[in-house]
């Protein structure tokens, strides 16, 4: 059984977040846990693909007759979650892309 990754924000997250954007070192998180926005996002992924590969591994069991249709039906409909899961934050992300570049400066 595979987490989906959360990202928590806390307050000071967030001041030395705007400190780095304002200093200009963008991709280097300022508390030194390697948990960038880039890191987060590579790890929600294969979360998503992980997911999508155990669905297959238990459709091929049950193909073969050694899998649960109970255990296929619980990991081909999470996978299809996670997708959707991620599908909708992508949809998010180019709408919030397109309202930034609709901004007048």
């Amino acid at each position: 059984m595979s987490t989906i990754p959360t990202l928590t924000v806390t307050p000071s997250s967030a001041v030395n977040a705007y400190a780095r954007v304002q200093d200009g070192s963008l991709d280097a998180p300022g508390d030194g846990s390697g948990a960038g926005f880039g890191d987060a996002l590579a790890r929600a992924i294969q979360g998503v693909a992980d997911t999508s590969r155990q669905a297959d591994v238990e459709s091929v069991k049950a193909i073969s007759g050694q899998g649960n249709l109970t255990e296929v039906a619980t990991a081909v409909t999470r996978a299809e979650l996670s997708m959707q899961t991620a599908l909708a934050i992508r949809d998010r992300v180019v709408q919030s892309y397109q309202e930034i570049t609709r901004m007048q400066i």
